[in-house]
């Protein structure tokens, strides 16, 4: 654990906490179970009293479980008696010693969040400071998020490909080492936050796991190494560079430690390394996103896919940060009104937030860089689908046009969708498209033409073949048929849409 014990607290009794909340029923599962659907999703959604009523109302065999989803998610404070049949391995005082547990009064409640997790396969413990929704006041310094919505979205876009070699920069918890675990021989995971190290420690030890956990900023801790694939949620909030939260502040103005970060990358990835990094980017008046992170992705000599998932206007981005902060409103509204001036002061209209992916291109091949804002709640950036991106990219690099004349292509499953408005004659159509569904931006406009090679690839038959019966049917010039084709041939491969058949 390179220096780094399981979060301050003694191994073994890191290990009875485990071993006592699995023989509870305290998994993703057993509170599923617990709870019901609907008062479940509702604890996902942070609807907290449809838990206490069920959890009250619990059977005695499961009073064990209900104290510690009520102690470990909701943050109550509970009767000695109850606290202690539920932790029966180990003392009050020795939690509450190694900071796990805190007594207020005659009462008992969590110092940490403790919870559930599952990557679809195996159930972990993630242990992570408690939120301003569960701990009132202002956060600490050194604050630990735990799950969140940017963790599980990068969590989701990573590809899951094997590798030998992981570097998780700016770990936090360790949600994403927890993931990486799975199919990485050796985990690097840093921060630069002591306390941060600490808690993913404890939730390596408790998932049974061992990482290389190293304290630093950026790649500082890895100086010289390179790396099969790095994931990184770092603390990328745009502010002034003043650093009162570890785990959002950078402790640099603006968008500058996420520059610094993409600019280093390619020194610390291996031949084929992949990288996938949360980022947030400033957008000034008058200037599009893209130019911004264009400039960062100039020098990297990487293939990259930056998706913008939201554009923020600089109250909506303040206040987002300011809520999770815990401050009373009148501290938030002076903080908040001071970070507003400092976006007046810079010109900013608003901050991007999404998604760069990156790999290293063969050698002798130029980088291609795409970037595209894609917000639809249904076109999520999977890391199967980052997979199949630069697969498809890498399949047009190598295809040239004849080539692709002589491929058989087929089309995925995908719906035609056409806009009609109404008119003398019934509906006239205006405008088609075909979408595959679940795809990120994979839809494409479609004309007549389109429309019917598309419904003729189901490869049998090479795309040259299905032109030049398409231009006969038409009255065409095959050849003219063909040079208009094939650019919306290669954007329906480059979506998704068009596939070379086996």
């Amino acid at each position: 654990m390179s220096g780094v014990d399981a979060g301050g607290v003694d191994p073994d009794l890191v290990d009875a906490i485990g071993a006592d909340l699995r023989s509870a029923g305290f998994t993703t599962d057993g509170v599923a179970e617990l709870l019901g659907a609907d008062t479940n999703a509702a604890l996902g959604r942070g609807v907290w009293w449809p838990v206490l009523r069920v959890t009250h109302a619990a059977p005695t065999d499961r009073q064990r479980l209900a104290v510690l989803v009520r102690l470990l998610l909701l943050g109550t404070e509970e009767a000695r008696d109850l606290v202690e049949a539920a932790f029966p391995s180990t003392s009050l005082e020795t939690l509450a010693a190694n900071g796990v547990l805190e007594f207020t009064g005659d009462k008992v409640r969590a110092a940490l969040d403790i919870r559930p997790h599952s990557d679809g396969a195996r159930d972990f413990y993630v242990v992570s400071d408690q939120d301003a929704a569960v701990r009132r006041g202002p956060l600490r310094h050194d604050h630990v998020l735990g799950i969140g919505g940017a963790s599980v979205s990068l969590a989701r876009a990573v590809t899951r490909n094997p590798v030998r070699r992981a570097l998780d920069l700016g770990t936090g918890c360790g949600i994403q080492a927890l993931h990486l675990d799975a199919h990485c021989d050796e985990i690097v995971a840093t921060d630069t936050n002591e306390r941060a190290l600490a808690l993913a420690a404890m939730t390596a030890r408790l998932g049974g796991m061992s990482w290389d956990l190293r304290q630093g900023s950026l790649f500082e801790p890895v100086a010289g190494e390179r790396f099969d694939l790095i994931v990184s949620n770092p603390p990328f909030v745009v502010g002034s560079g003043a650093r009162d939260y570890i785990y959002r502040d950078s402790g640099v103005a603006g968008d500058a430690l996420c520059q610094s970060l993409i600019e280093q990358i390619g020194a610390h990835l291996s031949p084929g390394g992949t990288a996938h990094i949360m980022a947030n980017w400033i957008v000034r008046e008058g200037h599009d996103w893209r130019e911004r992170v264009s400039g960062w992705l100039a020098g990297t000599g990487l293939h990259a896919w930056v998706v913008q998932r939201e554009l923020a206007d600089p109250v909506s981005y303040v206040s987002l940060w300011l809520a999770d902060a815990g401050e009373d409103l009148d501290r938030q509204a002076q903080r908040g009104g001071e970070w507003l001036d400092w976006f007046t002061e810079q010109g900013i209209a608003g901050v991007g937030m999404g998604m760069i992916s990156l790999r290293v291109p063969r050698d002798g091949e130029l980088p291609e860089q795409i970037l595209e804002e894609i917000t639809g709640a249904d076109e999520a950036v999977t890391g199967a689908e980052v997979d199949a991106f630069f697969a498809r990219r890498a399949f047009l690099r190598d295809t040239s046009d004849d080539m692709l004349l002589a491929a058989r292509l087929s089309t995925a499953p995908v719906f035609l969708e056409a806009q009609a408005l109404p008119g003398p004659d019934g509906w006239q159509e205006v405008g088609a498209a075909v979408r595959r569904p679940g795809g990120p931006a994979a839809v494409i406009g479609v004309d007549e033409v389109m429309r019917a090679l598309l419904a003729g690839c189901r490869g049998e038959v090479p795309l040259g073949a299905l032109i030049q019966l398409l231009a006969a049917h038409h009255g065409v010039d095959a050849d003219a048929l063909a040079q208009a084709a094939l650019p919306e041939v290669r954007e329906a491969i480059g979506r998704g849409i068009l596939y070379q058949a086996e």
